[in-house]
């Protein structure tokens, strides 16, 4: 550990070793665990992580409990009320995070605790000063980072007199309750956005948000195309240009059309009869079926893992669009590449501009419209492809149902109540999609926009104060001992 610098005259420097004691946790058997109450609270990592999270400093409430005969039986000591306790071993965010035992507790065998040895110590203070102490850039290797009994032992504590340990303590409650004021009236501005860029989604898939356009265009004498008959005329030339294929087949062939050929176009699937909120006259609830191309593969699932294995992968090719793509927006991200051979193999799976990428895993919100510079490439087997019929739904307006709370409640819905984690073809199809007229679309897709934008900015600025604050926590407790702060 690092040496202590200039301290005021008064001030000491002595190691933890002797001015504390130092506790181990202990490795309890499963079976003793998750009782919700007994005599002897036990905490682990997760429990030190989450007061921390919550900004409390003391550790009361825990999740596991164990008798006083069992505490016996397995020869476990508690540690004192008032011990500093953290993790040994974990991530290096969790190595960093401390919080006080209320009452004498037992923690697991991934923690330790300290303990001033005697009254000219406090227990605060060591609290405040074990705060600044960065484990995560002294532990040790590995696959999980470590400390040992060792590493904390050795650790240098600047030590002023009782009295001004005191003083030390107060000082920094009261400029961290000054600071923790302000930080709570950022997350609650922060959970405000939240709420609002929700809000924002399920107006503008409702028609609630154009509500005004429609009615200045109404009195400009401006009317929309229903965007049931738009589907519908539409619909009916896809239906015609199959049938002038099927017939230039048949003359191509020398043949007739046999009897009753038209009966083999398959339809678009409608929607199932579900009761479904009520949309402004000129929009419609329609199936996934009618909104995309005709093409078969226009609603596409990735190719199963054994088709597109890493050993396939190329360093230059044709690109493979995944999740990190999709988690990032960015359709540039990513150099994992197939050659022509794979991509001609594939085929069905190739992606074109403008289509809507949509993760198999993570929320359904989790989506991304490919620009028209899209690089050609296939997706992997953690996405869908929807090649949208372009006359009739712009993939933006399809991208801002699926992030909003509307989407989120009918796939719910049709999940019975499950999470939002898996999304699969099953699912996709049976999803019900409002549809606004064309040129509604492209004002709903301006607004929200703007709207979403001016949201990213301001939850931007308050993480950036957040993180200040953090520093301004940081350099606080530097200050203080330092021997600075009083």
């Amino acid at each position: 550990m690092s040496e202590i610098g200039n301290l005021p005259r008064s001030w000491s420097a002595k190691s933890l070793e002797e001015t504390c004691q130092i506790f181990a946790g202990y490795g309890f058997p499963t079976a003793m665990q998750g009782k919700k109450d007994g005599d002897i609270p036990f905490f682990k990592v997760g429990d030190i992580s989450e007061a921390w999270q919550k900004n409390e400093m003391y550790l009361k409430e825990a999740q596991h409990y164990l008798t006083a005969s069992e505490v016996k039986s397995i020869k476990a000591k508690p540690l004192p009320a008032s011990a500093t306790v953290f993790a040994k071993i974990g991530a290096a965010i969790a190595l960093n995070r401390r919080a006080i035992l209320s009452v004498s507790s037992l923690v697991d065998n991934n923690c330790m605790g300290v303990i001033p040895k005697d009254d000219r110590l406090t227990s605060k203070y060591l609290y405040y000063f074990m705060c600044t102490v960065r484990f995560s850039e002294s532990s040790r290797g590995g696959i999980v980072p470590s400390i040992r009994k060792s590493d904390v032992s050795e650790i240098v504590l600047p030590l002023p007199l009782g009295d001004e340990q005191e003083k030390i303590v107060s000082k920094i409650e009261e400029l961290f309750s000054d600071l923790d004021a302000g930080v709570a009236a950022l997350k609650r501005a922060q959970a405000n956005l939240k709420r609002y860029r929700a809000a924002v989604l399920k107006a503008a898939v409702e028609g609630r948000l154009t509500e005004q356009w429609r009615a200045e265009r109404k009195a400009k004498g401006i009317a929309a195309e229903p965007a049931a008959k738009l589907l519908e005329r539409i619909l009916a030339e896809r239906r015609k240009k199959w049938e002038a294929v099927q017939l230039k087949k048949y003359a191509d062939a020398g043949k007739a059309p046999p009897k009753g050929w038209q009966s083999k176009y398959r339809n678009p699937a409608t929607l199932d009869s579900v009761e479904l909120n009520e949309l402004p006259t000129t929009w419609v609830w329609t199936h996934i079926e009618k909104l995309i191309e005709g093409d078969r593969n226009s609603l596409k699932a990735g190719p199963f893992g054994s088709a597109l294995k890493k050993s396939y992968y190329v360093p230059t090719g044709y690109k493979i669009y995944g999740q990190e793509q999709v988690i990032k927006g960015d359709p540039y991200y990513g150099d994992y590449f197939v050659d022509e051979e794979k991509y001609k193999e594939l085929e069905s799976c190739r992606i074109k501009p403008r289509d809507l990428l949509i993760s198999l895993v993570g929320t359904v919100g989790r989506t991304l419209v490919l620009p028209e510079d899209v690089q050609p490439g296939i997706i992997n087997p953690r996405l869908i492809k929807i090649s949208l019929e372009k006359a009739v739904v712009l993939p933006e307006f399809l991208q801002i149902y699926f992030q909003s709370p509307l989407a989120k409640s009918v796939f719910k819905l049709v999940s019975h109540g499950g999470t939002m984690e898996i999304l699969n073809m099953g699912i996709l199809t049976s999803l019900a999609y409002p549809l606004p007229p064309l040129p509604e679309q492209v004002e709903i897709v301006s607004q929200v926009e703007a709207k979403l934008s001016n949201i990213t900015q301001a939850e931007t600025e308050i993480k950036r104060s957040l993180e200040r604050a953090a520093r301004l926590r940081h350099a606080i407790l530097k200050r203080a001992f330092e021997g600075r702060l009083v």
